[in-house]
């Protein structure tokens, strides 16, 4: 995946709640696209933001042994803006998860303040009950989202030992 919409986990605990940040900078080229006069981050890719969070919840717990995709966007509602310079927060909390998909409820806010709801339910694909075959690699948690992961835990590690 070309597009993380995160910078870094905050806090992680194992098939219950993730936090993630996102700082966004006047450097991004779509803040440019986005009302040039005014730039603000799309409410579109904050969902994203957010399906990556939880996506990558969802995945770990179970050991990313199936690929997880976003299946449905049960509720998605936006109350604020995010303008360059400003950090997301994206907390996910699973809802519901079993061998077929997981449902988690999220929050995105700015500061202290919620500015918005995105509710997602995904898919274990290698689960399907379609027939369809899907590549042995998982294409979903590639290296870029596994390093995201990785770092949060080094560095939970260190602070530990300090």
């Amino acid at each position: 995946m070309r597009w993380i919409w995160i910078d870094r986990f905050e806090a992680f605990e194992r098939g219950t709640r993730a936090e993630a940040i996102k700082n966004v900078s006047l450097a991004e080229d779509h803040l440019h696209d986005h009302f040039p006069d005014f730039p603000i981050m799309p409410a579109s890719l904050m969902i994203e933001g957010m399906a990556q969070t939880a996506g990558i919840l969802v995945g770990e717990a179970r050991d990313f042994s199936e690929k997880v995709i976003l299946a449905k966007i049960t509720r998605a509602s936006f109350s604020g803006i995010v303008q360059a310079g400003e950090t997301i927060r994206y907390t996910a909390e699973v809802e519901h998860l079993d061998e077929r998909q997981g449902r988690t409820r999220g929050t995105i806010t700015v500061g202290d303040e919620t500015i918005g709801t995105v509710d997602i339910v995904f898919s274990h694909i290698d689960q399907n009950m379609s027939g369809l075959d899907f590549p042995e690699e998982n294409f979903v948690f590639t290296e870029s989202f596994m390093a995201l992961l990785r770092n949060f835990t080094e560095q939970s590690r260190a602070r530990i030992a300090l």
